[in-house]
């Protein structure tokens, strides 16, 4: 696996989630894969508990690029923007952890956005006390 083919991997988990293909879940992810949102949250695994999260017609734009690849393991930078009432961006790096079938069967994600703090004790980075933000 190179940086073309992680990129082709990313460009169809982009088309299937632009348009709400909950079924491009299998074609990029195995089975029991683990999806975690947050790399401090419990992961989501296998197909349906992702596809249930996944589902969200919200428009959005997105970039991304390779950081690193290291079979079976690679980085991406990823921006987003979503549109809609409330307008929201994020960029992110996903860790992604590929099977021999070229599926997915780790995605975790670091997301950070505007006005997120770079430490916890920064203004708006969420008190780690409570159950806010």
């Amino acid at each position: 696996m190179d940086a073309a083919s992680v990129m082709e991997w990313v460009g169809r988990y982009e088309r299937a989630w632009r348009d709400d293909d909950v079924t491009a879940v299998e074609r990029l992810f195995t089975p029991e894969a683990h999806y975690l949102r947050s790399p401090y949250e419990p992961p989501l695994v296998g197909w349906q508990a992702i596809r249930d999260f996944w589902s969200d017609d919200t428009p959005f734009t997105m970039r991304a690029e390779p950081v690193a690849v290291a079979w079976p393991v690679a980085v991406v930078r990823a921006e987003v923007r979503y549109g809609g009432d409330e307008p929201q961006e994020y960029r992110d790096l996903w860790v992604l952890r590929f099977a021999d079938d070229g599926r997915v069967e780790h995605f975790e994600e670091w997301a950070y956005w505007p006005g997120r703090g770079y430490t916890a004790s920064s203004p708006g980075a969420a008190d780690p006390t409570t159950d806010e933000g």
